[in-house]
């Protein structure tokens, strides 16, 4: 799977980038979570900073375009983002949570 970039726009409001993106693969029309993960990787960011929002295959054809916001933190994400769009992109407020307890625990 090939990840191109067809377009980047930055939007500090929001502390945000949102790109359009195109895929080229060979099998099935990806998952969400796996063009998530191929994304934050050739961007260098985290997955949980990464939300797509679409994805459109045409029949029979093997490239997918896309929109995804790539936020600066997790927390920026789930700040901005409803519910649902987080949902879909399997990012949860319990991994907010978890990562403050851990960060409270190394600090004792």
């Amino acid at each position: 799977m090939e990840v191109e970039i067809l377009s980047q726009e930055q939007n500090p409001m929001l502390h945000r980038n949102e790109v359009r993106f195109q895929i080229v693969h060979d099998e099935a029309t990806p998952s969400r979570l796996s063009v998530r993960d191929s994304l934050a990787a050739k961007l260098d960011k985290n997955a949980d900073e990464v939300v797509i929002h679409e994805m459109s295959t045409k029949f029979g054809m093997r490239k997918t375009v896309g929109y995804a916001k790539i936020y600066d933190s997790s927390e920026d994400a789930r700040d901005v983002e409803q519910d649902y769009m987080l949902e879909r992109n399997k990012i949860t407020a319990d991994d907010a949570e978890a990562d403050t307890e851990a960060e409270a625990e190394e600090a004792e």
